[in-house]
C-alpha cells in the first residue's frame, strides 16, 4: 500500500526574525500562491500536493516533538498517531527510518514517499505525475530506491547533484515504465555529489547530466531497513527497539530514551551513496538495491533565505518585492526584498539589494547577497529573540 511522510523538523534560522524557535519556517503563513486568497504555510502547500495521490489517511509527518500542537492545529486533518514526533533531532536517516519502522510494523508491504516540506513546487500535475512513476518504478521492483532530481537553472553550490545513468527499464518486460507514453524520465543513478564548489557546478549545468537533488524519495519500507542493517547498523539497532515498543504503554519512553542516541547523518550519505556504489560494483547481484532517478521538470523553489522567499514575490518595474500584513515602500531603490509586518511602514529609499524583514521584536536588515551568514547572527542573539 501507498503512504508518505513530509519531514518538518528544520528551524529555518536564515529567514529570522520572523521564523523562531515556536514557529519554524515550515509553519510561518507567509507564502501567497496564484488563486489564493489567504496565505499558506509550507507544510500545508506540501500535504496539499499529495491531493489525488496519497489517501488522507496514509499520509504522516515526521517533526520535532515540540511542534506537534502547532501542526495539529494548522492541519486538522493530520490524527495524533500521523505525527512521528522526534524527541531530538538526528537528521534525515533516523527520520526515514523512524518512519520506515513505523509503516513496516503495520504492513509490511508498504512503500513510501519521502517529501520536504521546505519548498514550492509548481506545476503540482507534473510533481504528481512524477510520483506516481517513483511508485510504479518501486511495485514493479522493491529493491529500487527512487530519488527525484530537478533540472538546474543555475551552477548552485548549495545543492547536492546527482548524475545520470541509463535509462531505467521494466524487470517484467524490458521497457521503459513510462507514463501515458511520454518520453523517459527515469534514470539509474551514476553517483551523487555533495554540494560543488562553483567552478564544479558550472561544468555539472553546462554537461546535461546533472540534476540538483531534490531530497524526496520513493521506497519500500522494509527494503529500507534492510539497507540500514547493512550501511547504517547503529540507526538499525536503535529503530528496532523503538519498532518493538511502538503501539505499546513503553512506546513513548522508549522513544525518548533511544531516539536522541541515534547516530546524525543524513539519509544521503548513509544510505543513498553506499547504496549506489555497491550498486555499480556488483550489476549482477540479485540482492542488490538499485538506485533510480526521475527527472522532474518543475519550478522547483527551496524556500530557505530571504532571497529563496523573495523568489515567490512579483516584483515590480525596478525588482523590488514586499511582503507582509504591514506596509512597504521603496524609492530610489532596486531589487530590495522589503517584509513589514501588520500595523507598521517599511520605507526604503535609494537602497540596492537589500533585505528588510521587521517584525514586532525584531527588524533585520542586510545585504541580499549576505543571506548565508544569517546563521552566524543568528547564533549571537539573546535566547528570547531566537
Amino acid at each position: 500500500m501507498r503512504y508518505a511522510m513530509i519531514m518538518a523538523g528544520g528551524a529555518g534560522t536564515r529567514l529570522w526574525p520572523l521564523s523562531r524557535k515556536d514557529q519554524p519556517k515550515q509553519l510561518l503563513r507567509f507564502i501567497q500562491r496564484p488563486g489564493d486568497s489567504v496565505s499558506r504555510s509550507l507544510l500545508e502547500l506540501a500535504a496539499k500536493r499529495l491531493d489525488g495521490l496519497i489517501r488522507p489517511d496514509q499520509r504522516y509527518i515526521c517533526t520535532a516533538e515540540v511542534y506537534r500542537e502547532a501542526i495539529r492545529a494548522q492541519l486538522p486533518d493530520f490524527r495524533d498517531s500521523q505525527i512521528l514526533g522526534e524527541p531530538a533531532p538526528r537528521d534525515t536517516v533516523n527520520a526515514v527510518g523512524f518512519a520506515a519502522a513505523v509503516l513496516a510494523k503495520q504492513d509490511k508491504d508498504a512503500i513510501f514517499a519521502v517529501l520536504t516540506s521546505d519548498h514550492v513546487i509548481e506545476p503540482e500535475d507534473v510533481f504528481r505525475e512524477r510520483m506516481e512513476l517513483g511508485f510504479r518504478l518501486v511495485e514493479n521492483d522493491d529493491r529500487r530506491f527512487v530519488t527525484f532530481a530537478i533540472k538546474p537553472t543555475y551552477p548552485a553550490t548549495g545543492f547536492g547533484y546527482i548524475e545520470r545513468g541509463t535509462p531505467v527499464r521494466d524487470k517484467k518486460h524490458g521497457k521503459h515504465p513510462a507514463i501515458d507514453g511520454t518520453k523517459e524520465q527515469a534514470y539509474q543513478v551514476a553517483r551523487f555529489v555533495e554540494k560543488p564548489d562553483r567552478p564544479r557546478a558550472e561544468v555539472y549545468v553546462q554537461s546535461g547530466d546533472y540534476s540538483w537533488n531534490a531530497g524526496m524519495f520513493v521506497w519500500k519500507a522494509t527494503t529500507f531497513l534492510e539497507a540500514l542493517e547493512k550501511f547504517k547498523p547503529e540507526s538499525y539497532e536503535g529503530l528496532m527497539k523503538i519498532q518493538a515498543a511502538w503501539g505499546g504503554k513503553k512506546a513513548k519512553s522508549v522513544l525518548q530514551e533511544v531516539y536522541p542516541t541515534l547516530p546524525k547523518i543524513s539519509v544521503d550519505y548513509a544510505i543513498m551513496e553506499p547504496a549506489s556504489k555497491a550498486e555499480s560494483k556488483s550489476p549482477k547481484d540479485e540482492s542488490r538495491f538499485q538506485v533510480c532517478m526521475v527527472q522532474m521538470d518543475i519550478r522547483w523553489l527551496d524556500v530557505g533565505s530571504w532571497p529563496s522567499f523573495a523568489d515567490t514575490l512579483k516584483p515590480d518595474a525596478a525588482g523590488n518585492r514586499l511582503a507582509g500584513e504591514g506596509h512597504g515602500i521603496v524609492h530610489a531603490g532596486r531589487n530590495n526584498l522589503i517584509y513589514a509586518s501588520k500595523g507598521h511602514t517599511v520605507a526604503v529609499l535609494g537602497a540596492e539589494d537589500l533585505a528588510v524583514v521587521q517584525t514586532a521584536d525584531a527588524t533585520l536588515v542586510m545585504p541580499r547577497a549576505k543571506a548565508e551568514e544569517l546563521k552566524a547572527l543568528h547564533a549571537l542573539l539573546d535566547e528570547k529573540l531566537r
